[in-house]
Parts: C-alpha cells; structure tokens; sequence
C-alpha cells in the first residue's frame, strides 16, 4: 500500500510537465508527502528540507540534466524513514536513485516526447488545436506514470535490501555521509549564488550574513528584516524614478511649443 500511495505522490509531483510547473515536484514538497504516507511526518519535513537545500542549486543548462530529483527525493526519503535511518542516508541515497531514474526519464524524453512531437506538428498543419494539446497533455501524463511505476517498483524490491546495505556501512562512513549532509546544501546554494550573485545584491547577502553570524539574530528575525528593507527600497527606488519623470521637461510640439496647456 505504502508503494502505490508513494507511486501516487510521484505521480501528482509529476504533473507539472503536463499542467504547468507548481514547483510540487520539489524535495520540500515530496517530503512532506512521503512523512505522512510513511507515517513519520517530522522526519519526512526535515529531509525533504535537506534534499531541497541540496538540489536547489541543480539545473538543466543546455545540454547538463541535473538528477532526477522527484524520484530520488521520493524514494530518497522512503528508505531512510522506513530503515529508521538519519537524514544524512536520505542524501546519500536520493543523488544515486536520481541519477539512475534520469536515464530512464532521457530515454523516454528522447524517444516518445520527440514522436509525439511530431504528431503535434502534423496536428498543427492541420489546424488542429485541440490534437496539438492532446499530444501534449499525453507526453506529460506518460512521463508521470513512467515515475510513479519506478518509484513505486523500487520502493517494493528495494526497502528490505536498503535496510541490510544501511546496516553493513561502517561508522566511520555513516559519520563521512553526516558530513556531507552539511557540505552538499552548503554546494546547491553556492551554485544558485553564482547565477544570482551580482555587485547589486552582494551587500544584502553580506548583511544577512552579519545579522545572523555576530548579532545572533534567528533566521526568521533575518528574513523579517530582509523583508523590511526590500520595502524601503522599492519605496525608495520608485520615489527616485517619479523625481526623475517630474524633472524631465516635456516634449515640445512642431511649432516649437510645449504641451502646458495639457
């Protein structure tokens, strides 16, 4: 039962490639799913955090296709609950699992997506709308049921073995793996920094970073100040923008007079 409803919550993260992108398919999302299907919705909420922190800075860029994250967060997560296992196993699980399901997933984007594709062109020709959106809307649905029969088929083969390869890992490589539970987000939010990171915003990132490091202020205090400050700027930002349309002088007609009387 716990294998379908997981297949489900695939699934449903899935959809967006057929209804839009809800950003449902995230770790943040999925773990919350997995914790209540598997019964352990604490656990579930601080993994798909952790996981979500480690995928946040993967991408697709040109021709690189980051991991699967759906399925690795997924069954990432499920193997870790279901072995009573630490945060760190659902990260050293989830970046194989994806991995592997990425291959999958390519094959299925690289030869039934390109087919229907053409279908659609034919559809288009043709003037048909609504065979061009069926086409599309078959494409997303068979890539979600393509996920959610890897995750739910893996979770039923595999929970057992995972628990005995868990068991058979040695201390010193459990403590290496909560290691790198620290190290791997800090890695996903470098990669996201390096893509938004610009000489405007490196002062708000440095402020954060102060108020939370020497004034010891939580991060809730940190967001709310963040908060704060965006106000005051946009306030700030759009009071300049109206002096400088009032300062600017109006636009003379053909006769070389200006439009004051307007």
């Amino acid at each position: 039962m716990q294998a379908l409803l997981l297949g489900l919550v695939a699934f449903v993260a899935q959809l967006d490639y057929a209804t839009g992108d809800s950003m449902i398919s995230r770790p943040l999302v999925t773990g919350v799913a997995v914790g209540l299907v598997m019964g352990d919705l604490k656990a579930g909420i601080i993994m798909g955090a952790t996981l979500e922190l480690a995928f946040i800075g993967m991408f697709s860029v040109g021709a690189s296709i980051p991991p699967e994250v759906i399925t690795g967060g997924i069954l990432g997560v499920a193997f870790a609950i279901s072995s009573h296992a630490a945060t760190s196993a659902a990260l050293i699980l989830a970046l194989p699992i994806a991995t592997l399901a990425l291959i999958l997933k390519n094959l299925y984007l690289g030869i039934f997506v390109p087919y229907l594709s053409n279908k659609a062109e034919h559809y288009a020709d043709d003037g048909d709308a609504n065979g061009v959106q069926r086409m599309h809307t078959i494409a997303g649905f068979g890539l979600a049921l393509l996920l959610a029969i890897i995750v739910a088929g893996s979770f039923m083969v595999g929970s057992s073995t995972v628990k005995v390869l868990l068991n058979m890992i040695p201390t010193f490589v459990q403590h290496g793996l909560t290691v790198a539970t620290g190290i791997i987000p800090a890695l996903g939010f470098a990669m996201l920094a390096q893509v938004i990171m610009t000489k405007s915003v490196v002062p708000y990132f440095f402020l954060g970073f102060a108020l939370f490091a020497y004034l010891k202020i939580p991060l809730t205090g940190v967001a709310i100040f963040g908060a704060i400050v965006a106000v005051i700027m946009v306030q700030i930002m759009s009071h300049k923008h109206a002096e400088a349309v009032a300062a600017t002088p109006a636009p003379a007609d053909e006769g070389g007079h200006s439009d004051d009387d307007f």
